[in-house]
This record gives structure tokens, sequence and C-alpha cells, in this order.
């Protein structure tokens, strides 16, 4: 039987290449979005619109927000793949990776999070909180009258694309936000069905201060869905410290480092000690993505983490280039009828391969 997560992708497939009616698109590179320029308001973008939030709150938003402030670069990334970075006016010094952010008015405090201050001064229509901000920044925010709604955590890519049509539902890009989990979904299934028959190495992600990623988190399924067992998600939930001992005894094969830990992890104890560290094994990945719980997110990170954990299943998917993105290799958005056919074909070997005892 096909599971929860592979009809869904089907429907999402179906529904964008039927409904949209878009052509299919040749692979592009990854600094391309699945929506490009302006995202305009379609049928399906009726306001007002009210939500309830993480907080229990439920948001009303009365017409389409024109000036929307980001408090966390999830929330900015996702909008720049809808197609509406044209909306955004506020962003966080974190999500100077994207084209333009430069020219939006940066919201960071001097320390961590963000400044009330120079949020309200943005005058948004709508914040987009993550959940990284804290519910108490949330309340302030709502006490200088703005309209925050915010986010839950996302702990796997089906919360990633749930955010996903959130942030579409509430900004007027519904369209945009169904072609763009279809896109995330259609590389997933790509990703999951070329490693279906590797080997899964032992991977650990080590953050610094000896903190590691565990289950129940984002990038774990990242490491899953690339090929890879994180060894971590046996020991905890979410994002925690592991002593010494511990990670000797998981004795990982592969390390991720990014371009915040690269130098300082493999060569340090006691990742030293592991078989990654004997044998000069890690994987590199863009930070701004891998640790970022968006669209692009998923579809960069697992195609990155695939190609460089099993070369010969994802040989036609290029590692991380100077700028952190994969040239090559990640399917652009646009589906005609023959992708999606062709993705579901992808979606039941991978499935039935998954029963195999």
């Amino acid at each position: 039987m096909i599971g929860r997560r592979p009809l869904l992708i089907l429907c999402l497939l179906v529904a964008v290449s039927l409904g949209a009616g878009v052509a299919t698109a040749d692979p592009v590179s990854a600094t391309a979005s699945p929506s490009s320029g302006d995202s305009p308001p379609t049928a399906n973008d009726s306001f007002p619109v009210t939500l309830t939030d993480a907080t229990g709150t439920a948001v009303t938003v009365d017409s389409r927000p024109e000036r929307i402030t980001t408090t966390n670069p999830s929330a900015a990334q996702t909008m720049w793949t809808l197609g509406a970075a044209d909306q955004v006016v506020g962003v966080t010094q974190y999500a100077s990776y994207l084209d333009g952010a430069e020219q939006r008015d940066n919201v960071s405090a001097a320390g961590l999070g963000v400044s009330i201050e120079r949020v309200v001064a943005t005058e948004p229509d709508l914040v987009l909180a993550p959940n990284a901000t804290s519910r108490e920044t949330v309340a302030t925010l709502r006490d200088a009258n703005l309209t925050v709604y915010h986010f839950p955590a996302a702990t796997d890519f089906e919360a990633v694309a749930a955010k996903t049509q959130t942030t579409g539902r509430l900004t007027g890009n519904t369209a945009a936000a169904a072609e763009t989990n279809a896109w995330m979904w259609q590389n997933v299934a790509a990703t999951e069905s070329q490693t279906a028959d590797a080997a899964r190495q032992r991977v650990l992600y080590p953050l610094l201060g000896g903190f590691a990623v565990g289950n129940n988190t984002f990038i774990d399924e990242i490491i899953t869905t690339a090929g890879g067992e994180n060894v971590a998600a046996s020991e905890f939930d979410g994002y925690r410290q592991l002593n010494d001992e511990t990670v000797i005894a998981l004795d990982p094969e592969v390390l991720i480092v990014t371009d915040q830990t690269e130098g300082q992890i493999l060569g340090s104890t006691p990742y030293s000690q592991t078989a990654a560290g004997q044998n000069n094994r890690t994987a590199t990945l863009s930070v701004q993505y891998l640790n970022q719980p968006a669209p692009r997110s998923v579809v960069y990170s697992t195609s990155n983490l695939s190609a460089q954990l099993h070369p010969d299943s994802a040989a036609d998917v290029s590692t991380t280039t100077e700028d952190g993105d994969p040239a090559t290799g990640v399917s652009a958005p646009g589906f005609g009828i023959g992708v999606a056919v062709a993705a579901l074909v992808a979606i039941v070997a991978s499935a039935r391969l998954r029963e195999r005892p």
C-alpha cells in the first residue's frame, strides 16, 4: 500500500499539472525559484482570511498584504520561492543570501532576535513570524497594533509544506504555494527513488557546543531522504548535546559540516575518534538552506546530501557550488501530465522498495 505522504505528493502533482496548466520545464540551476516574477492575486485568493496560529490566536488578514515583514529567514525564503519577494519590506540579516534582500529593511536586533522598533518602522500589513521568534516577541508586536502570524515548529517535510500553504493563503499566493509544494514533493520523491537500494551510511550533524540534530526534526528527514541514517535520532528528539562517549559509541561514518562549522568539527574530539574522523568523511552543505525549514532547503539539501552520500545513485546531481547551491539536478516547477505520471511511478516504486523486509 502506498503511504500517506506519497498519496499527498500525487494529489499535489495532479492538482498542479491539471489545474495550473503549465508546461514541463527542463532542469534549472538552484538559483531559480519555483515561481518567478510578481505573483498577482488569483481567483483562490479571497479576503478577508482568518487562520489560527501557533499561539491559538485567530489572525485575520483583511486584504492582500502589500507590505510584509519576516522575522526569520525561513519565512523570507518561502516568500522568495513563491515569487512574492515584491511584497516583502523587512527581513533579518540572515536572509541576506536572497537575491535583492539588501534592498529590504533589516529588522534584526543588535544581538539575537528582531528589533521591535525596526519591525514597527517597516509599517507592515502582515508580519510572518516562524517559531524561532519567541511568543513574547509576537505578543509585543501585537501590542504595537501589528498583525502577526506565528508559525508552529516544522519538524518534518509535511510541516514545511503546511507552512508554505499557510503563507500562500495569508499573502494571496495560493497558486504559487501549491506549485511550490508540488515542486518540493516531486524532488523529494526523485531523491528517495535514487537512493532506495543504496546502503545507508551512518550520519551525524554536529552543531557547535556539542549539540547535534536528533529525531523529529526536518533535518533528520533530510538525512533519511538523502539515503543516510541519522545516528542521533535514536538518542533524542530535537536538538540536544551529546557527550563524547555517546558520539564515539554512535560512530558516525559521515559528519555533516556547513560553512559555519567546516574546519571546526572533523579534527576535534570526539569526532576525530569516529569512523568519519579517521576516514576524513564529511558532507558539506549550505547552512542557509540546511538550517531553515522552507521548500528550497528541503530540495537543495536533500539533493546535495544524496549526491555526496551516494554519488553513483545521484550522479546527475552536483554537489555544492561556491554559493552553496546545487548547480544541476534539481527539477524546475512547471508540471505537465507526463511529469505527474513519471513522479507517480517513482513514488510507487520507492514505496514498494521501502516495504521490502
